[in-house]
């Protein structure tokens, strides 16, 4: 599974690629989602490379997205008992190992929104927002390094 986080804003954002962030349901700044790593994804992913970073998301970073993150509608937070009654998992450590894994979806969980709101990251992005990964600023691909700064958001 990847983890997408917006990381630029919507000022002079072209028409294409903001109906693409609306899609992949990241409207706003320092939002995130979780997706499976199928072609049609990554395709979308690659038109909004520069406004957004991606990586792999591992079990422990996917546990606290859900319990500290996670939403119901009405802006309820998620509770082990709400998973175990309104799913098949047993409790949210058992459903984010899965999530991670690409075994699970957000939408097996009934109720739960399909994005996380996040803060902007302590300590700064540690880098110049609109240059690619790869010259030192924040956006593009991260692999495994994307939980690092979600940890920091989160």
């Amino acid at each position: 599974m990847l983890l997408v986080i917006r990381t630029r804003g919507n000022v002079r954002v072209r028409p294409q690629i903001e109906d693409t962030l609306k899609k992949l349901r990241l409207g706003r700044n320092h939002s995130a989602i979780v997706i499976q790593n199928t072609q049609s994804m990554r395709g979308m992913i690659n038109r909004v490379k520069d406004y957004v970073t991606w990586g792999e998301i591992d079990s422990d970073i996917a546990e606290m997205l859900v319990r500290k993150r996670g939403r119901l509608s009405g802006n309820r937070r998620l509770s082990d008992e709400y998973v175990k009654e309104h799913s098949e998992y047993k409790s949210m450590k058992e459903f984010s190992k899965s999530l991670a894994a690409g075994e699970a979806k957000l939408s097996d969980v009934e109720g739960l929104k399909p994005l996380f709101r996040l803060s902007p990251p302590s300590g700064g992005y540690r880098g110049k927002i609109s240059d690619p990964i790869k010259k030192g600023g924040v956006l593009g691909y991260r692999g495994p390094d994307i939980n690092n700064l979600a940890k920091r958001m989160i």
